[in-house]
């Protein structure tokens, strides 16, 4: 009895010390976890800061690429602008010229046209004076001298009418002031019947071709009367007839 009771409180002993050998070796266990668990979570976080860094370094070189990019394009843009206003400006330029010769090509063909117009036209005027000459100091007598009469005044009425479809006209000096642009002045009258510088009579007509002049007009012009000029009448009268000749 003796040795049995020894032997289970051996037993006893036994299960107590393997008791507390499991409880430490769990303890220890336990810690072990833990341990590997805090450190676990630490990688996670480095990790993850690693991963948020990486991150903000690619952002960064991005939006740095992007800045150079748009830079770029900006720069190329205002070059294509600056060729856009020079080939405009030359556009415009040669548009300009090109109408500025259009106009004095048209200019200069209208001057040479009234030149030569104006040069053949001249030639006829003297044609036409001879007919008014025929016309004022011719009277016919008799039905025969009326009939030739009429004959060539038909002609010359034909010859007026087409010099007024070409665009002449005679001047119509009288009572106007003296212009030299218009008028010759083969005569003074002297005279206070009239202002200074008017027209009194037209000793050869002139002729205008719409704003130009075929032949200006001879005229006698009218002049203050002085007690010299009242000597000088006889040969004024003298120098009418040599011009109305």
């Amino acid at each position: 009895m003796t040795d049995e009771k020894q032997q289970i409180e051996i037993n006893q002993e036994t299960s107590k010390v393997e008791e507390a050998y499991n409880s430490s070796t769990k303890v220890e266990t336990n810690g072990q976890v833990e341990t590997s668990s805090s450190t676990n979570k630490d990688l996670m976080v480095g990790e993850d800061v690693e991963l948020v860094d990486s991150e903000a370094e690619l952002e960064k070189n991005l939006v740095s690429d992007l800045t150079e990019k748009i830079n770029d394009l900006e720069a190329k843009l205002q070059e294509h602008n600056q060729q856009y206003e020079t080939l405009n400006n030359n556009h415009l330029r040669v548009n300009a010229e090109f109408d500025n010769y259009r106009k004095r090509s048209i200019k200069e063909k209208e001057d040479l046209e009234i030149k030569v117009k104006c040069k053949t036209i001249s030639e006829l005027l003297s044609v036409v004076d001879n007919f008014e000459r025929a016309r004022n100091s011719i009277n016919p007598t008799n039905d025969g001298e009326a009939t030739i009469h009429k004959s060539y005044q038909g002609v010359y009425k034909t010859l007026v009418d087409s010099l007024k479809r070409l665009g002449v006209g005679p001047m119509r000096p009288e009572g106007e002031i003296f212009n030299p642009l218009y008028h010759e002045a083969m005569l003074r009258e002297y005279t206070n019947e009239y202002p200074e510088g008017t027209i009194i009579q037209e000793l050869m007509r002139g002729y205008m071709l719409g704003e130009q002049v075929l032949r200006h007009s001879m005229v006698k012009v009218a002049a203050p009367q002085t007690s010299d000029s009242l000597d000088q009448k006889e040969n004024l009268v003298t120098d009418k007839k040599d011009v109305e000749k």
